[in-house]
């Protein structure tokens, strides 16, 4: 008899590529999997997985059952956000933010979690916009809040805000606020968030297309590493200009107008497109309700 379990392994299968991960999406173990899979072989009488290669590779029958079990979880996600309407079990969001989020409006955005779905366990997770967009598509985190640098088939991208950011660099260093040109810009050490970095890339594909030539500059993962060099002096940095005016008015920063203007960045809330999941969807609205880039720490 086929049963859902048999169909839940071959699903994650299929999404995630490979046992071990099925496996590790299911909390078991990959030979709990791999029984799963031959006992459905058994039950339909169809080779789902030619073993005839290193990997296994999912058979064209297999592909079709697969559809089917896509179809059959749905329908269970439906039937269980029914049960849930009056009596809602604790659930666990796995979240993913960036620094810039979690500096400024990730603890407003948890209170409003907390307050539509009081059951719910918040796991919080700060990370490069690249690697939490992995861990996504592997099935490791539900939801994420990064800059929208990143495509999936397999992601769904609703549209937050876009964040302006200007060059900014140390008053001792930079003198007197004047419009200068990239070139003129790039005299100075040029510190950058790393290739990992949603911002980082944006910027990065800025520089190459105005063609400027970076003589000289320092990477870190950090955006609070790069504030702190940047006030002491070390170089010149992209920064949000809202959220770090205040160091401007205390004459810690000075903003650096260029000529071009550096691109706003997006931001976007993603989330996996396996099954119906209303549950990510509402907490997509409550992200894009909460967003707020311009001050630090609300609450």
């Amino acid at each position: 008899m086929i049963t859902l379990k048999q169909l839940e392994g071959l699903y994650w299968i299929g999404q995630l590529g490979t046992f071990e991960r099925a496996a590790a999406r299911l909390n078991t173990t990959q030979s709990a999997i791999s029984k799963r899979i031959q006992e459905l072989e058994l039950d339909t009488g169809v080779t789902l997985f030619d073993r005839s290669q290193r990997n296994a590779v999912m058979t064209e029958k297999g592909e079709q059952l697969l559809a089917l079990a896509e179809e059959m979880l749905a329908l269970r996600q439906r039937a269980a956000s029914i049960a849930r309407q009056d009596d809602v079990p604790a659930r666990l969001l796995r979240l993913g933010v960036t620094e810039l989020s979690a500096l400024t409006w990730l603890p407003r955005f948890i209170f409003a979690l907390r307050a539509a779905h009081p059951n719910v366990v918040i796991e919080t997770e700060v990370d490069l916009g690249r690697n939490l967009h992995d861990r996504l598509t592997e099935g490791q985190l539900d939801v994420i809040i990064v800059p929208d640098a990143f495509a999936s088939p397999h992601v769904t991208s609703l549209h937050l805000a876009r964040v302006r950011n200007v060059w900014m660099g140390s008053p001792k260093l930079v003198g007197a606020p004047r419009r200068v040109s990239i070139e003129e810009l790039t005299e100075h050490t040029i510190l950058v968030q790393g290739n990992r970095s949603g911002t980082g890339l944006w910027v990065a594909n800025w520089l190459q297309s105005e063609a400027a030539v970076v003589r000289r500059q320092f990477s870190s993962d950090s955006l609070i590493a790069l504030l702190g060099m940047t006030v002491a002096g070390l170089g010149v940095t992209y920064l949000p200009l809202l959220c770090f005016e205040p160091l401007v008015a205390e004459g810690k920063l000075a903003i650096i107008p260029t000529e071009p203007e550096l691109p706003d960045i997006p931001y976007v809330v993603s989330y996996r497109k396996d099954l119906p999941n209303a549950f990510a969807a509402r907490v997509a609205e409550l992200a894009r309700e909460s967003c707020d880039f311009s001050r630090q720490l609300q609450s």
